[in-house]
């Protein structure tokens, strides 16, 4: 099989693959589902979560119309709920003083479009139908206690992690019938986690008991399901994950929250709610148990999803006090520092199907970047890289094909002497490339070892963060989407032409075929317009190195004829 061939079959095989993998994106069915029960039932037993509050961010009248548990009543001294802004090297945060929600989450450094230094990807949103929030609080069955709906008081309106400061903590205080707790955030440089520590002073004359709780609640995001080869958004996972170290990752879309409800005990693990190339996840304390839980809740608006993770109850005796504490990671998925944060997390990095392809890809990506600081000039790198260690069997490819095109005219002479007599054809060409040493099926190989790191490439740079506006150099600002000017389609197409036309033309094909793989290059070139340029940077690059090879190997095998002769 030639070279022209092969190039139409990795083609259709890619589109096709594409293709199936858009449809399975485009149906979504929404369904209410009651909370599940979780317990642990090797520690004292937390309240049930029906005797927690609704998972909204309203006031708390409008959570009582949930029917979860009755409006907890205002103190006539009670400060209104205020808004606390926090501001990091990386991340700008909204504090709602109610509940101490974590309700508005931008990080600073992930512009939105390639660039433009604002604005910034906001991940937490209080807005309705981009509602994203991370809620905790605590649950007691027969004590007082602060849900994520009681208002807390705050000392300033503002935190800035000033020069010189490697964390910042912002303190938020509630007390009541002798009990006084303090949730106390810590922000730090250069991180998107985010330590919480809850601790409970019991001022009261009697033993006081709860369960802490934390849950990230989301109405999933607005979504483009336009088929585009860089639209990553119709392939990219949305939903809630988790993990276990006995099941290690979980994932959950929100089309199946109603019908796979999650009810387990889980420790050592973390909660997750994950979009395209950022998410959130609320990791506990190793140790302790968690009972995990997925819900939906249907009556504020559009349908919000949420995953809680609820520890056992744990008791304060009077006079003492207690420390609960948890970190919340919010930012994104980068691959070299998510496992040192928690056992697991960098398996949010979901790159599907073809994961075991791509892991090792972007491992030398990674590698490489690091050597030259371009991610363009990686690309070019590991192009290389397998070109040499694909170099055996391209030149025994090539070799066969300089013979083939050698035999052309006595293939053309046998054609004529049996004429319609196909099988007598084919057997005498079998026969001629056997003595010539020709493997007509020699150029499938190379370009079939090829397809899965070109598969691979293609979901490292939609779904890789690293590589999100990464840029090469002139017009070629951002890898990860299409070439704006086409230049390297263009390319990609010359390239494929000139291969074409060195190539020998396959034996016993019709005219239509003939005529087919003429306009090959132009239909495949339009095809990879719509490609990340990386892609059709390594491709274009591929082929060109695949062109020169062959050419070296022709002139060889020619000059050597001339010297036999």
């Amino acid at each position: 099989m030639n070279n022209a061939r092969s190039f139409l079959w990795i083609a259709l095989a890619a589109l096709g693959f594409l293709l199936w993998n858009a449809w399975q994106n485009d149906y979504h069915r929404i369904a209410p589902m009651p909370v599940p029960t979780a317990a642990d039932p090797d520690r004292p037993a937390p309240p049930s979560n029906a005797d927690l509050p609704s998972a909204d961010n309203a006031p708390a009248a409008a959570a009582a119309a949930t029917g979860d548990v009755e409006a907890p009543v205002t103190a006539a001294n009670e400060a209104p709920a205020r808004i606390v802004r926090v501001v990091s090297d990386v991340l700008e945060l909204e504090i709602d003083t109610r509940g101490g929600t974590i309700s508005k989450a931008n990080l600073r450094q992930f512009p939105v479009n390639a660039g433009e230094a604002t604005p910034t990807v906001q991940l937490f949103d209080p807005a309705g139908e981009h509602f994203f929030v991370a809620q905790s609080g605590l649950v007691s069955a027969n004590s007082t206690a602060p849900d994520h709906r009681a208002v807390f008081a705050a000392t300033q309106d503002e935190y800035r992690l000033g020069e010189g400061q490697d964390r910042v903590e912002i303190p938020l205080t509630w007390t009541r019938d002798g009990i006084t707790v303090r949730k106390t955030f810590t922000v730090k440089r250069g991180d998107y986690t985010i330590d919480m520590a809850t601790t409970v002073d019991n001022a009261s004359p009697a033993e006081w008991s709860a369960s802490a709780y934390t849950q990230l609640t989301r109405t999933s995001p607005i979504v483009n399901r336009k088929f585009s080869f860089t639209n990553p958004e119709q392939y990219s996972f949305v939903g809630a994950a988790w993990y276990s170290p006995e099941d290690k990752f979980e994932k959950l879309k929100f089309d199946n929250f109603a019908e796979e409800p999650l009810n387990k005990t889980i420790t050592g693990g973390w909660a997750a709610q994950q979009q395209h190339y950022f998410f959130a996840a609320w990791i506990p304390e190793a140790n302790e148990a968690q009972a995990y839980s997925t819900s939906v809740i249907t009556d504020q608006g559009a349908p919000r999803y949420l995953i809680r993770q609820m520890g056992p109850a744990f008791k304060v005796a009077a006079g003492a006090n207690a420390t609960r504490s948890t970190r919340l990671y919010v930012g994104p998925k980068q691959q070299e520092k998510l496992d040192s944060i928690a056992p697991g997390l960098g398996l949010t990095i979901d790159y599907g199907k073809v994961t075991i392809f791509a892991k090792p890809v972007f491992w030398l990506l990674n590698h490489l970047h690091k050597l030259v600081g371009n991610w363009g000039f990686a690309i070019i790198l590991t192009t290389l890289l397998v070109k040499l260690l694909l170099y055996p069997l391209s030149e025994t490819q090539y070799r066969s094909m300089a013979r083939m095109r050698k035999v052309q005219p006595r293939i053309e002479a046998l054609k004529q002497r049996y004429g319609e007599d196909r099988q007598k054809f084919n057997q005498a060409m079998m026969e001629l490339y056997s003595k010539e040493k020709i493997n007509p099926v020699g150029g499938c190989l190379p370009l079939l070892l090829q397809f899965p790191i070109f598969i691979a490439l293609y979901w490292v740079l939609l779904e890789s963060v690293e590589l999100r506006h990464a840029p090469f150099i002139g017009w070629l600002t951002n890898l990860s989407s299409r070439d704006p000017y086409f230049v390297l389609p263009v390319a990609n197409a010359a390239i494929m032409w000139i291969t074409q036309k060195m190539s020998p033309s396959p034996a016993g094909m019709d005219p239509i075929q003939q005529k087919v793989l003429q306009y090959m290059p132009l239909v495949f070139s339009i095809t990879m317009a719509f490609f990340p340029a990386g892609l059709v940077l390594y491709w274009t690059v591929n082929g060109a190195l695949g062109l020169a090879q062959q050419w070296i190997i022709t002139k060889r095998i020619e000059a050597g004829d001339k010297k036999a002769a």
